[in-house]
């Protein structure tokens, strides 16, 4: 059995990419119109100078690349092509990578995405990010604009303009008085863009439910609940329009696969504005805990149109995108091994695992395990069969409640039965 929500137009959620396309067909214009003003004198980054070498060496890259833009349909819901040209593509790509996102009502959280955008969605951008060749690009792509938002340099957004995140605005919609934060900094105390994205909260702001009860999981992340699926197979079609869960790909082929199978698989996924950091769900040992490299802008061709809306792709991400894999044993001995994936969207794909996090580490319940670093995507917390005994109201997915409740970071998410 699985619950979520059903892809029924291209509104976008999560506050990643604006919800209303005008609004995000304005910040791509303006975009474009920024690159344009440059010139093209602008000299391109080096990682973007290699990528149009790939491009123009290998026949079947140039082929995507080319074919993706031109694939974008005439009935498509812009007024006009924002992309024309693999020239253009990459001029506009070049631009992001000295900017870090600000805050605002159009608020663009992920620009590669935005640029990418209805191309992703093409039967030849459906195949481009899945080549190796083109991942591995946007990793290199991804890590250099990952350096510039780790830099002092993307301080610059922490400002109190209408788009600065120190606006009254901004402040109220982050909640920003329950994170630690020093008010008489001009930048609040942050180092960079992504030490405020990863930002904590305040002592006593998340407590962690019913501590000492082993029985009470609580919740790894700040999130929305996207999906529940009971009796998961080992292997399953994640590709097909109801992306069932595949276990053997989901957790990488671990050895531990066979413990889950038949067992229950919850999924959520993160906001924009969100808490960017995990929790342990269960207090229990750690007996792995890798990163799995994946996809960076692949979604799930079976969605057609509502593709282009990475949050109705989302089990589908949890087999190919770029991930986390933490196993722990829960003290509890119904609970047993259970698994938290992480996992990235679009350019949100740093997961980054706490250094203590090794094997035969003993974690309490709610202690932090890792972090998204610029951002957070979705999650899922996959269970052994008959460890769980029912969910938490809250955890219940609302697939037609827009503005269903946030699940707070350990806050309690289900119950663990009695008995095997």
């Amino acid at each position: 059995m699985t619950t979520r929500p059903h892809a029924v137009d291209v509104r976008r959620q999560a506050g990643w990419l604006p919800e209303n396309q005008d609004d995000l067909e304005s910040w791509l214009d303006g975009h474009r119109e920024r690159v344009e003003a440059k010139g093209e004198q602008v000299v391109l980054h080096p990682v973007l100078t290699e990528f149009q070498e790939l491009i123009d060496s290998d026949p079947v890259v140039r082929m995507y690349m080319n074919q993706m833009i031109a694939q974008v349909p005439g009935t498509k819901p812009y007024r006009k092509r924002h992309l024309e040209s693999v020239e253009q593509m990459l001029r506009l790509i070049n631009e992001v990578l000295t900017m870090a996102p600000e805050f605002g009502g159009n608020m663009v959280a992920t620009p590669l995405g935005a640029i990418f955008d209805w191309a992703m969605g093409t039967p030849a951008g459906f195949a481009a990010f899945r080549d190796p060749r083109v991942n591995t690009m946007l990793k290199k792509i991804l890590t250099v604009w990952c350096e510039f938002l780790s830099s002092d340099a993307s301080l610059y957004v922490l400002n109190d303009s209408p788009s600065g995140w120190k606006s009254a605005e901004a402040q109220r919609t982050v909640g920003m008085e329950q994170y630690e934060h020093n008010p008489q900094d001009a930048h609040w105390g942050f180092a960079s863009w992504n030490d405020f994205f990863t930002r904590r909260f305040k002592d006593g702001e998340r407590p962690v439910a019913s501590p000492d009860d082993d029985k009470v999981i609580v919740s790894a992340c700040e999130s929305t609940p996207y999906g529940i699926s009971t009796d998961v197979k080992r292997q399953d079609r994640f590709w097909i329009k109801s992306q069932p869960y595949s276990l053997a790909d989901m957790l990488a082929n671990d050895e531990s696969v066979d413990q889950f199978v038949g067992g229950t698989v919850y999924q959520a996924f993160l906001s924009a504005t969100n808490y960017h950091r995990w929790h342990s769900p269960v207090a229990g040992t750690i007996v792995r805990a890798f990163v799995q490299e994946g996809t960076y802008y692949s979604e799930a061709d079976s969605e057609g149109a509502d593709a282009v809306e990475p949050t109705n792709s989302q089990s589908y991400l949890a087999h190919v995108a770029a991930r986390a894999v933490i196993l722990i044993k829960a003290d509890d001995p119904v609970i047993g091994l259970m698994a938290f994936v992480p996992v990235g969207m679009v350019e949100v794909s740093s997961c980054m695992i706490d250094s203590k996090v090794t094997p035969g580490y003993h974690v309490r319940k709610g202690e932090e395990l890792g972090y998204f670093q610029f951002g957070g995507s979705t999650h899922c917390l996959v269970f052994r069969p008959g460890a769980i005994a029912e969910f938490a109201l809250a955890a219940i997915p609302q697939p037609h409640d827009p503005n269903a409740p946030l699940v707070h970071v350990r806050s309690k998410l289900a119950i663990a039965n009695t008995a095997v």
